[in-house]
């Protein structure tokens, strides 16, 4: 089997190099190379991993990357979130912001799962779109208060923030996308990628593109897809994905029902001069043999970027039946020079 795509091969070696320097008193704050996960609900098949890059590797830092994948609730009323995080750039507590974004956010939808998984069944769009937004913004307002602990700016101290939410129900086929940053929503449908990227405004003196590369990898949907608006109280069927897209851009439900913790004093106010990520939201509606792709930077890069990968991976999943652990893993982390960042990402399997 291949291990790398693209006309040269990777710069650095395909196994670790080097760990991570600890420090005796700090040993909770070693995160491990490789973190595998998965699971099978209702009528998805989830596999799920977060491997540190090639770079990291061979110079023994640590993975900047999170992963959390959790289930909350029981039978048709469980709800499954899987939360990728990657911490800043060049920052010696990457890996630190990345995990607290995932705990926080992963304790607010938990607090929150029997609404949320009751709005998912009934397609309540706007109330999903609104109610996640803020659970979102309390999990950045605790990165801001946990940076002014530790006496350093926010922006080093933060990470983007990319959450899928899968019912448990077989009944319910609705899949929820949420989150702040860069980083890559993919589905493989009839054996060709499209890229769900929710669109959003460019932020003053930056570009729509937000970071994680561009080229002629999977493509987005064409238009028809059925990217309207839509009805706030369901998930519209128009075009040839049947499914609902962006909410509106502007929110105007109130949500006093989502409560990630009791009323308490404001955390610090946004920083003056740092660029406010737009936050992300797309719901769809799955159909069997889809493969829905969740993935930080590490992988969305590549995949737009190097077309070779994107037609590997549709090769190898395009059949339709869940790759086991191991399997997953092999797949996620073929390599394409220049490309070397750390590598998260789940997949869902419909059938």
């Amino acid at each position: 089997m291949i291990t790398h795509v693209g006309d040269r091969p990777p710069t650095y070696d395909a196994e670790p190099t080097a760990l991570p320097a600890a420090v005796p008193q700090e040993l909770d704050g070693l995160v491990p190379d490789t973190v595998l996960d998965g699971a099978r609900y209702g009528t998805y098949t989830l596999r799920a991993a977060s491997v540190r890059g090639d770079s990291a590797r061979f110079r023994g830092e640590l993975r900047r990357d999170a992963l959390l994948t959790a289930r909350f609730g029981t039978d048709e009323h469980a709800l499954v979130l899987v939360a990728v995080a990657t911490g800043a750039r060049a920052t010696a507590s990457a890996h630190l912001a990345a995990a607290d974004a995932c705990r926080w956010i992963g304790e607010a939808v938990g607090r929150s799962h029997a609404r949320l998984s009751e709005d998912i069944r009934a397609g309540r769009r706007g109330e999903l779109k609104s109610g996640l937004n803020r659970l979102t913004d309390r999990t950045y307002g605790k990165l801001r208060a946990r940076a002014a602990e530790l006496g350093t700016e926010p922006r080093r101290y933060t990470a983007g923030l990319r959450c899928l939410l899968l019912p448990g129900d077989p009944d319910c086929r609705t899949r929820i996308f949420f989150g702040i940053g860069p980083g890559g929503l993919f589905r493989l449908r009839d054996g060709s990628w499209q890229d769900l990227e929710p669109e959003v405004p460019a932020a003053s003196g930056t570009s729509a593109d937000n970071g994680s590369g561009t080229g002629s990898g999977p493509s987005r949907p064409g238009p028809g897809s059925g990217t309207g608006s839509g009805s706030a109280s369901g998930w519209p069927d128009g075009g040839p994905g049947g499914e609902g897209l962006t909410a509106d851009p502007a929110v105007t439900t109130s949500w006093p029902s989502y409560v990630e913790d009791p009323p308490g004093p404001p955390g610090p106010p946004e920083v003056p001069g740092l660029p406010a990520e737009p936050f992300r939201f797309r719901g769809s509606v799955a159909r069997p043999g889809d493969t829905l792709l969740l993935c930080g930077p590490g992988l969305a890069g590549p995949l737009r970027g190097e077309p070779a990968l994107a037609r590997e991976l549709a090769a190898r999943w395009a059949p339709g039946q869940a790759p086991g652990l191991v399997a997953f893993l092999a797949d996620t982390q073929l390599r394409v020079k220049g490309y070397s960042d750390d590598r998260t990402s789940a997949g869902v399997w419909e059938a």
